[in-house]
């Protein structure tokens, strides 16, 4: 099939469905990032460094673009976060337990398209949400300090990744995405702190306020023999705008940078049929000011908004995923995984998080691939991520009370994707 004189078309539409779908955000099960991009990944606990397997598995490593052929996804998830708080302890009327579901479920649509110019260069352009964070408290947690109306916070993300990728020699590769990077966030029922802050003006119910980014993404694929292959990848710090409306809210004025992560896999065929794949990642949440810097500093008299000021406490993690892959006939392929993250938010650190309760550690995945014999795939696939707690330790300072928050989410998420080969 000839896609030449339909890629814009392909391409534009896909851009624009994409933006269509922005306002909508979604929790992930890696801090606030996707546990994996694309159905086939995500149904095999999210292993893609060195399993490509369509061409949203460039998002991944960018290496992939040489392997996968010449092929167009398209896909969408749709997340069912659980998100709860509860405070005990508190002096100054804070105690409860709070639901944070008051928007649910949400929709992240993704799309990857890749193309072989020659038998060693390849190039490819994925468009996808990143991840991002929601909590909607119908009933405030901090009424009692005279918070008004619902409390919670939106965080929405979307990379699109431009790709290479090179084949330097037989069955090793290498390749590089540039990383543009559009993101929105707003804030609302937290009036209360806005006296900490060195802008109260620019601190809440401020509607939504968009920044934009760039940053690079480079990989490396190879393969030893038929039965096993090698990735890697580097992602570096995405640099960002300003949210100028809650430039009182975030360290250093405002800014939400990305943050960077990198990480290995490996793949392994016991028989042709059937591949073991294992994925490692590290990703530096404590770089980011607005997302790793402790509350603490707001005691020492750095207030919110200010270079250095405080943010929710954030630290690195360690992502382990696993997945099975079995073909089961040249039209059936069936998977499964297991993913475990480590817990990005300290017990101290849990009073800010009721708004962002980042804290799912395990999820487990299945999916099935439908393909057709002229090149058209079907893959659906299903995560889910148990309910996981943090249980606060003197988190909640004695000026506001003192006690502790306690913070939990919960993730189902389900998704589709239609793939052709040409």
């Amino acid at each position: 099939m000839r896609i030449d004189r339909h890629l814009r078309p392909l391409l534009g539409s896909a851009l624009l469905a994409t933006g269509a779908w922005l306002p909508a955000a979604a929790w992930a099960t890696d801090g606030y990032f996707l546990a994996g991009i694309g159905a086939k990944a995500e149904g095999a606990g999210g292993v893609a460094i060195a399993q490509p397997e369509d061409a949203l598995a460039i998002a991944a490593n960018p290496a992939s673009a040489t392997e996968v052929g010449h092929r167009l996804d398209v896909g969408a998830d749709i997340f069912i976060p659980n998100r709860s708080a509860t405070i005990t302890g508190n002096g100054a009327g804070l105690n409860g337990s709070y639901s944070g579901n008051g928007a649910n479920p949400f929709l992240l649509p993704n799309f990857g398209y890749v193309r072989p110019l020659t038998q060693r260069l390849a190039l490819g352009l994925a468009v996808y949400g990143n991840g991002g964070m929601n909590t909607v408290y119908k009933t405030n947690p901090f009424a009692a300090f005279g918070a008004t109306g619902n409390a919670g916070v939106d965080l929405k993300q979307i990379f699109i990744t431009p790709t290479a990728a090179y084949r330097f020699a037989p069955g090793q590769s290498i390749g590089v995405s540039p990383i543009v990077v559009v993101q929105g966030f707003r804030a609302y029922g937290i009036q209360p702190f806005a006296g900490y802050s060195q802008n109260a003006a620019q601190f809440t119910n401020n509607g939504v306020s968009w920044a934009t980014g760039t940053g690079w993404r480079v990989g490396y694929l190879g393969h030893v023999g038929q039965a096993v292959s090698f990735g890697a990848f580097y992602e570096s710090k995405v640099r960002t705008s300003h949210f100028t409306k809650y430039a009182g809210l975030f360290a250093d004025q405002g800014k939400f940078d990305v943050p960077a992560s990198w990480g290995g896999g490996i793949a392994v065929k016991p028989v042709p049929t059937i591949t073991l794949a294992l994925d490692a990642k590290r990703i530096d949440y404590a770089d980011v000011g607005a997302v790793g810097n402790p509350v603490n500093g707001l005691f020492a008299g750095v207030p919110f908004g200010a270079s250095g000021g405080p943010g929710f406490g954030w630290r690195d993690i360690t992502v382990i995923k696993a997945g099975a892959t079995w073909r089961v006939s040249k039209a059936w392929t069936v998977r499964a995984g297991y993913g475990h993250s480590q817990n990005p938010i300290p017990a101290s650190q849990t009073l800010l998080n009721i708004l962002a309760p980042g804290v799912v550690t395990s999820h487990y995945t299945g999916g099935a691939t439908w393909a057709s014999a002229r090149g058209l795939e079907l893959t659906g696939f299903v995560v889910v991520a148990p309910k996981n707690h943090v249980y606060g330790q003197g988190s909640i300072p004695n000026a506001f009370g003192g006690g502790d928050a306690n913070v939990g989410l919960g993730e189902t998420s389900v998704g589709a994707s239609v793939g052709v080969k040409f």
